[in-house]
């Protein structure tokens, strides 16, 4: 295969991060086909144009169906708003397309149960946005873990924070309504599940509290509405490895960008690591002298596979749209059959029941098996 066709659905935030992977994973890598990229569809014809300048597409389009039906596109990136997640990638897998849908994989069990079964009918890969899991730190963890580097892991710590809603006059928007799932559990818990999954194979059972800090948010037009999504969540959990574990999300923390926190906690050691300084991590190992005992910093460089792809020195670093670069390597390396470091739908659909037996905790304030 020489090349590959791409459809885009969606063109903002995480629009333009899988745009930037089409175009950049055949420079960095180096194998497998080049991405062609086909047809892009935006909610209005104007932007759809602009966007596909911008972007590179040969083709632009106000309805995603028409990028669907494309017979020259191959492979359809979703990045819409979570709602509309299952309609289109069930539609890209009946018409035979492998799809690349940004988490979460669904607003209802249900819908999401469809997407696991159509794709494994459908024998196309689909893959999820987690693409924190491709961070070369992260790999290298996982081989720590392995390797029995901090002994037998029994506690985890899991923190996710961002400010964007910290503000409570902030206008309503399509995160605080109910058609966008349930807030923080899947908007953004999803993403610490993600490391749980890949690090420990996932998680057993939970007991949770959710919380709205704001009850309610200004309308652009006057007047206020209820706000039906919640923007933190406290939860417990007993991980499939045996471990006990915290995890924490909240989206209306002041102060923090983007922080996805972890300390994990093993017989023989403890390893640290957050997001907003995704470069680096702490290594704690419970030998030698105990007056030299302490946490020591490792940077990511070239002995990180596949950090060596992008910079050939060490410590310089590399940022969250690389590693949507590393995600779309993956999703390439599925499609021909390679090994490939991907939660597809079948994996997602153990971090979309996680999820719902977060928010069926909260509501009946009782311990629940994944």
């Amino acid at each position: 295969m020489q090349s590959i066709g791409v459809g885009l659905i969606g063109t903002g935030y995480m629009g333009k991060c899988h745009a930037l992977a089409w175009n950049g994973v055949k420079p960095v890598f180096g194998d497998g086909p080049r991405p062609r990229l086909v047809h892009l569809a935006e909610i209005d014809a104007d932007l759809a144009a602009r966007r596909a300048a911008e972007f590179g597409f040969e083709r632009a389009t106000a309805n995603w169906r028409d990028v669907v039906a494309d017979p020259e596109v191959e492979v359809v990136s979703i990045t819409t708003p979570n709602a509309l997640h299952a309609e289109m990638a069930l539609a890209a897998l009946a018409a035979g397309k492998h799809v690349w849908c940004e988490k979460p994989m669904a607003v209802t069990l249900a819908d999401a149960e469809r997407m696991a079964a159509a794709a494994r009918a459908a024998g196309r890969v689909a893959a999820l946005g987690y693409n924190y899991i491709q961070n070369p730190l992260i790999r290298h963890i996982g081989a720590l873990l392995a390797a029995g580097t901090i002994g037998v892991v029994n506690h985890v710590r899991f923190e996710m924070d961002e400010d964007f809603m910290a503000d409570p006059e902030a206008p309503f928007s399509w995160k605080s309504d109910a058609a966008s799932g349930y807030g923080a559990p899947d908007d953004f818990g999803v993403h610490p599940l993600s490391l749980i999954a890949v690090l420990f194979g996932g998680v057993a059972r939970v007991m949770a509290q959710l919380a709205k800090p704001y009850a309610d948010r200004p309308l652009a037009g006057g007047g206020r509405r209820a706000v039906a999504t919640f923007d933190s969540a406290c939860v417990l959990m007993e991980l499939r490895n045996g471990a006990t574990g915290i995890m924490a999300l909240n989206r209306a923390a002041w102060g923090r960008k983007g922080r996805l926190a972890f300390q994990i906690f093993g017989s023989g050691g403890t390893i640290a690591y957050d997001q907003e300084r995704m470069n680096e991590f702490q290594l704690f190992t419970a030998s030698g002298d105990p007056a030299e005992q302490g946490f020591r910093t490792v940077l990511t460089g070239p002995v990180h596979p596949p950090y060596e792809r992008f910079i050939p020195a060490p410590g310089h670093g590399l940022g969250f749209n690389d590693l949507k670069l590393i995600e779309c390597h993956e999703l390439l390396n599925a499609v021909a059959g390679r090994p490939a470091r991907i939660i597809d739908f079948a994996a997602g659909l153990g971090i979309e029941r996680a999820v719902h037996a977060i928010v069926r905790s909260h509501r009946e304030a009782s311990w629940f098996d994944v």
